[in-house]
């Protein structure tokens, strides 16, 4: 900086300030000042110069920034992008290998066959950001996408209408990201973002409608279909409780009543809710041996029983085999 001129005002996240000189007159320097016009044709050039030198690119604001094709790589070993504004800006083919983007406006930012591969992504704008063809392998988003985040904030504070907002541009930006990782071969991170819009979805539909329960207990026992283990776990869940239930309530075996007598001691007892649960095993799986038989409440209990189990077990193949094929 040249002696007696001013430095520039941006402090980082770091509460570090930048060391660049002010313009004139001004309180930023070039890079952190909103007034100055950054779609010039040399400021790709000098990005890429100062990257090399190894200097910090945090906070730069470029809006409408011709930054196609750009190639940043640093002596550290990574690019420090982090909340920067890159709205609008044409990245197409952009090489960001490695780079924190965390905290950066990327909103309608056109990132046409960039390589984002291990980029930081965290917190970032992604709202109309055009993905077609990005590199996106271990790339890092977070669990949570900002606009989700502040649509949860918004919920709280009971501000129903920013809160409908902001999960209605969080939908529209996990799909885009799931379109990103399917056309990538990335399916595993696609099943994530594919639950993560349907979640999105759900949560803009009025409370206690069906719609709304039925997308929530879709979710619980499939994941939106992207969760096998979720499907065990609720047929064993279903089958403890009605075997829970038969105990209960009895049932009817070759030696008589199966079911909880006080009379019996704590071994009889455990063996009466062993073959209760032998029975809503059958029962589940539709196999219906006929060695024990239901009678009162418990034959509703085993009809609701084997008409979910057959369900469960078909949903088990579906979500199994749709994994299994990607």
């Amino acid at each position: 900086m040249v002696p007696g001129a001013s430095q520039c005002c941006y402090v980082g996240k770091s509460s570090e300030r930048c060391q660049r000189e002010a313009i004139l007159g001004g309180q930023f320097c070039f890079w952190h000042d909103p007034t100055v016009d950054k779609s010039g044709e040399d400021v790709k050039e000098r990005l890429q110069a100062l990257a090399k030198s190894g200097q910090s690119l945090e906070g730069f604001l470029l809006k409408h920034a011709k930054l196609g094709d750009i190639r940043l790589s640093s002596p550290r070993g990574h690019i420090n992008f982090s909340g920067s504004d890159l709205y609008r800006a044409d990245l197409k083919g952009a090489h960001l290998y490695n780079a924190d983007l965390s905290g950066c406006s990327l909103m309608k930012a056109d990132l046409t066959g960039a390589n984002l591969n291990n980029a930081d992504l965290r917190g970032a704008n992604l709202l109309g950001a055009i993905l077609t063809d990005t590199k996106v392998e271990r790339t890092k988003w977070g669990p949570k996408i900002k606009h989700e985040i502040a649509a949860e904030f918004a919920q709280v504070y009971d501000c129903k209408k920013e809160a409908q907002r902001f999960y209605t541009e969080s939908e529209e930006i996990y799909r885009n990201l799931r379109k990103a990782c399917e056309s990538k071969g990335l399916f595993e991170d696609a099943g994530h973002f594919f639950q993560k819009e349907m979640r999105t979805k759900r949560l803009q539909l009025p409370l206690w409608t069906k719609k709304r329960f039925f997308s929530k207990l879709v979710e619980v026992v499939s994941g939106y279909g992207e969760r096998p283990f979720n499907v065990v776990v609720f047929a064993l869940g279903l089958v403890l409780v009605c075997a829970f239930l038969y105990f209960i309530f009895g049932v009817v075996g070759p030696g008589g009543n199966i079911g909880y007598n006080s009379e019996l001691s704590i071994g009889g007892n455990i063996e009466h809710f062993i073959n209760a649960l032998y029975f809503s095993i059958v029962t589940f799986t539709t196999l219906g041996y006929g060695d024990i038989t239901p009678s009162g409440i418990a034959r509703a209990i085993a009809a609701f029983e084997a008409f979910t189990g057959s369900f469960a077990m078909a949903l088990f193949v579906v979500v199994f085999v749709k994994k299994m094929t990607r």
